[in-house]
């Protein structure tokens, strides 16, 4: 089974323009995109696109790659001040002279939709979420989309990064699965990963995960996205040897991709209710 995040973020796409129109509501969403960086660009450009197709408004705030720390959060300080957006999104990674926690940190959590600010991260490890990261919460969507339920899983997530490796973590233990999270210190992680019922890779190295890393029957998530040494984009996992093995299993492109970008438009929408309307 292929887990198609493209074929479904295109179905909560469409539901989520149904939902905006019923809802009266205008979300904005700002984006703020520091230097030149081509795959930045690209990913600013996707996000102004799908919010064009769902009713969202967005503004694009461009700094040169010479911009300050204190010039970016000057700009964040604006947007969070500005009544009129209700997302605020810092495109990463930003260039070296940049503070890049002191800027997380400056947005408002009321306008966090990316979910890294500190109050997010900390509502979503207590069990009670607001705004999660787009990536992790995108790969729980889809999970959900083909009936995967965690409960009572073992889950393996290889990566501990902040943004996806232990927010996902937090999401599957907050399902109810029973996780473990690999990193580059884990001794035999083979033998670890084998093991796992859902297995996610956030580790960020071309085709790392090979057959004798999966067991028989497992559900692969695969969020790395890298480029072979031919140029071509991948992702962590061998699809061409491991898909054979699984029960489902998340392609590169085509699989949490598109499902990062929906789920930002739905974390948008949500921060305008909330904002508008309160708690729901």
């Amino acid at each position: 089974m292929i887990l198609d995040g493209k074929q479904t973020s295109e179905k909560r796409l469409a539901l989520l323009r149904e939902k905006i129109e019923e809802s009266g509501l205008y979300p904005r969403l700002a984006t703020v995109l520091v230097g030149e960086d081509p795959a930045s660009q690209l990913y600013v450009k996707m996000k102004h696109r799908a919010c064009e197709r769902v009713g969202i408004g967005s503004i694009a705030v461009d700094l040169p790659g010479t911009a300050t720390t204190q010039e970016v959060l000057d700009t964040v300080h604006r947007l969070n001040e500005d009544p009129m957006i209700d997302g605020i999104l810092v495109q990463l990674p930003l260039p070296p002279q940049v503070d890049t926690h002191s800027i997380i940190e400056a947005v408002s959590p009321e306008k966090d939709v990316d979910g890294f600010h500190p109050t997010n991260l900390g509502r979503l490890f207590s069990g009670s979420p607001v705004f999660s990261p787009c990536t992790p919460l995108g790969v729980m969507t889809l999970l959900a989309e083909y009936g995967i339920n965690p409960a009572g899983r073992r889950a393996v997530v290889i990566g501990r990064s902040i943004d996806v490796g232990r927010p996902m973590a937090a999401l599957l233990l907050n399902a109810d699965a029973t996780v473990t999270i690999c990193h580059s210190k884990t001794q035999d992680l083979a033998a670890v990963t084998s093991g796992a019922e859902i297995l996610v890779s956030a580790i960020g190295k071309a085709r790392f995960v090979t057959p004798e890393m999966v067991g028989d029957g497992a559900i692969v998530i695969d969020i790395g996205t890298n480029y072979d040494e031919n140029g071509k984009l991948c992702g962590d996992v061998d699809f061409d040897k491991v898909e054979w093995k699984t029960a489902g299993i998340s392609p590169v492109p085509g699989g949490v991709g598109p499902m990062t970008i929906a789920t930002l438009m739905e974390n948008t929408f949500a921060s305008a209710r909330l904002r508008s309307c309160g708690p729901l």
